[in-house]
């Protein structure tokens, strides 16, 4: 039988859902067959895992999360394509990132942060070049 041999995951939604004991969710997730973390297979274990985060909120925090780095990286991506790199090459936008003026790290790597910061800077990089036409 298939294990996860990290748990964490498990106790830190488990928190997040008053009123819910372990020994209860596993049973639901295992039709009855155990009330042990360990003795689930990966499947159930995912199963539940994704039902918890679903019940406490992760779900829509993560994709709004992820919906705000989307825009970001399309922001940073149109700033890119006025300075001229040709964004259609994911090498040549790396190549472009990893300049260490520019970002430092390739452009997949960018957190939020970094990203709304490489937008300020390609404004101004972009502002300065037409300033100067």
């Amino acid at each position: 039988m298939n294990h996860v041999d990290n748990y964490g995951k498990f106790y830190k939604l488990l928190k997040l859902l008053p009123g819910a004991d372990k020994e209860t969710l596993v049973r639901q997730f295992t039709n009855e067959r155990t009330e042990h973390l360990r003795q689930m297979t990966d499947k159930e274990y995912e199963l539940m895992c994704k039902e918890m985060e679903r019940v406490a909120g992760y779900d829509e925090r993560r994709a709004a999360l992820l919906k705000a780095k989307r825009k970001a990286r399309s922001g940073v991506l149109h700033q890119m394509q006025l300075w001229g790199v040709n964004t259609a090459d994911w090498k040549a936008v790396d190549r472009f990132c990893e300049d260490k003026r520019i970002a430092g790290k390739a452009f997949r790597f960018l957190d939020s942060v970094e990203l709304s910061d490489l937008n300020t800077k390609l404004r101004a990089m972009n502002r300065k070049k037409k300033e100067n036409e």
